[in-house]
């Protein structure tokens, strides 16, 4: 059986696109904080990631269609405040920062995985 490069570093590249995703989106609640009436946006990683490995609510039925996206159409849904706001904004900053923060750090992670599973074929091919 013939490992691709793909099948190889695909798992930590695709985590690495749905987190810088998820960090641009967390970042928009954050900057529009004091927006009136802004809904506050995320999706669950862990659904986009599952549907990204399957390749998507698409298929490939045949080699010549196209493949679908991976982390492009992630579902986004709103984020249900604890403490409802006065002028209708659902961005609370506390909760924005902290998942901000947990996502940046579990994107540096994906990110150290993806640079030792390269460095590990790096070795490979150069047969130290």
């Amino acid at each position: 059986m013939t490992t691709t490069f793909r099948d190889t570093i695909g798992l930590h590249a695709t985590a690495l696109i749905l987190r810088e995703k998820r960090n641009e989106v967390l970042a928009s609640n954050i900057a529009n904080a004091a927006t009136p009436n802004f809904k506050a946006r995320d999706f669950d990683f862990e659904t986009a990631l599952n549907e990204a490995r399957a390749g998507g609510p698409l298929r490939q039925t045949d080699a010549r269609h196209l493949s679908a996206a991976t982390g492009g159409d992630a579902a986004m849904g709103y984020r249900v405040p604890v403490t409802a706001s006065l002028d209708g904004n659902t961005v609370e900053p506390g909760v924005e920062q902290m998942e901000f923060s947990e996502n940046t750090l579990r994107y540096q992670t994906s990110l150290q995985l993806l640079n030792r599973r390269i460095s590990g074929l790096m070795t490979a091919i150069k047969g130290e």
